[in-house]
């Protein structure tokens, strides 16, 4: 049996974005599941493209999210280099050999000419409209030319008519007609490869068992399999996968402002949260099961479950499966997270960071909210008297002026400060008063944060500010109310 060996071949010109990394995510879940290898590949021949310091952008995204490769750049293997700018020589061997072959040409046409040829084909440049008078150049004059020293590239020859297919493990059977195909560059004029030509020479000669790219790379699938039957080689498994979609139908694109892995990680979405999101983004595991770790899913994942139609990234789902994330935590590992947030917002010493976060673990969505529901612990904002009148707390101005009163001079008198003291003293006055707990405490939770929403309750604000400062807000709490 074949040994099942994928690839993550990105180019290093940016952020990870999300597509990318779901394509990442399925090949290694693919080698995983079928006791295969993992390889990292970076395709860097499209110089201009470049964007410095985004192959660490690679390494990090994978090693952070847990997506391991046995054979890479940074680790080696039996087939490197795993970098295409180091393979020149490589894909000059092959492109060689493949016009030797009749499956490519020289080219010595300007880019001048051959847009000039385009034109008086009507301007088609998606199509073979017009013939490329290199095509036909008898084998011993090009050579010679070639051998001259004038400016070249390599064409891939296409045959001029029938039809090309082949199978793809998502999308079927695909048939393309030949005439519908361009004889594209395989060698750009500096000798280095193009797309097309680098990544079927490498993935030939690196033993790639199955190729998983996006859809975008249907249409150009004949192109790459007429390569390996000129150069008879053995055609890999395609797993073309769908596009990711925006609501509105756009397809999720970094150009467009759309958020990158990277982004979504630094706005304090969990990595297990979005690896798990990705994941459904194309892939069915057949039941109503949602919530998967990587490890569960390197058991359960299996190319039957993917889908070929468009997939929707939906924020408000990914934000709902953190939330569940942040809820399963330990209250420690909550609080490790959390804490970065925390101290964004929170400058003061005497406040207790853990506690605060013990408040916070349930009602947390991304972790980049903390830090504007917590702010009012370092500086009490401006409030209105108005938000002291609560239909559903039965508060009003003036009750909420006398609660706000009692609970001033019986805070006062306590000698300890902790939230079960705190607790047994205000619902002692709740029970003096004769009132619901919620009206009582809600005057004084208001006071407290200038908030109408916070994130804990009366009493666990007042634990967390401290005697003097829960005193002070009272205080003004007061003063507030008395303003005419």
């Amino acid at each position: 049996m074949t040994t099942v060996r994928t690839r993550f071949a990105p180019s290093p010109t940016g952020y990870m974005h999300i597509g990318n990394l779901r394509t990442a995510l399925y090949a290694y879940l693919i080698a995983r599941t079928m006791n295969g290898k993992f390889i990292l590949r970076i395709e860097d021949t499209d110089q201009e493209r470049l964007v410095e310091g985004s192959v660490e952008v690679i390494y990090n995204t994978l090693k952070l999210v847990g997506l391991e490769h046995d054979e890479g750049p940074d680790i080696g293997g039996p087939f490197g280099p795993y970098v295409q700018s180091q393979r020149k020589s490589i894909y000059q061997e092959w492109a060689e050999k493949l016009i030797a072959r009749d499956g490519g040409y020289y080219c010595f046409c300007s880019k001048e000419k051959l847009d000039s040829l385009r034109q008086e084909a009507g301007g088609n440049i998606t199509a073979v409209k017009f013939q490329d008078p290199c095509r036909d150049l008898g084998p011993e004059e090009a050579k010679k030319r070639a051998a001259s020293g004038e400016p070249l590239v390599v064409r891939q020859k296409i045959p001029r008519g029938g039809s090309t297919s082949f199978d793809d493990l998502v999308y079927g059977t695909v048939t393309v007609e030949n005439s519908t195909l361009e004889d594209g560059i395989l060698l750009k004029s500096d000798g280095l490869p193009t797309y097309n030509f680098a990544n079927v020479v490498d993935d030939h000669l690196m033993q790639i068992s199955h190729v998983i790219r996006g859809s975008e790379y249907l249409s150009s699938a004949p192109k790459y399999n007429l390569i390996y039957q000129a150069l008879e080689w053995e055609i890999p498994a395609y797993i073309h996968l769908p596009l990711i979609m925006k609501a509105a139908g756009k397809k999720l694109s970094k150009r467009e402002g759309d958020a990158s892995f990277e982004d979504f990680y630094n706005q304090g979405y969990l990595k297990e949260a979005i690896v798990n999101y990705i994941t459904l983004l194309g892939w069915n595991p057949k039941d109503d099961r949602e919530m998967f770790s990587l490890d569960e899913l390197k058991k359960v994942f299996s190319v039957a479950g993917l889908n070929n139609s468009p997939a929707i990234f939906d924020v408000e789902k990914l934000q709902w499966m953190n939330g569940e994330y942040i809820r399963k935590m330990t209250p420690e590992i909550f609080y490790e997270a959390a804490l970065p947030w925390l101290q964004k917002a929170i400058h003061r010493a005497d406040i207790d960071l853990r506690k605060l976060s013990g408040l916070l673990q349930q009602r947390t969505v991304v972790l980049s909210d903390i830090p504007a529901r917590v702010d009012f612990i370092d500086v009490l904002p401006e409030y209105s008297k108005d938000m002291f009148v609560n239909k559903k707390a039965k508060t009003d101005l003036v009750n909420s002026l006398e609660y706000l009163k009692t609970c001033q001079a019986e805070l006062e008198k306590l000698g300890s400060w902790d939230h079960e003291t705190i607790k047994q003293a205000l619902y002692a006055m709740v029970e003096s008063l004769g009132v619901k707990a919620n009206t009582f405490l809600t005057p004084l939770r208001i006071a407290l944060s200038g908030r109408e929403v916070t994130p804990g309750g009366a009493t666990e604000l007042a634990e967390i500010l401290g005697k003097a400062e829960t005193l002070q807000r009272i205080k003004n709490g007061i003063t507030k109310l008395t303003q005419l």
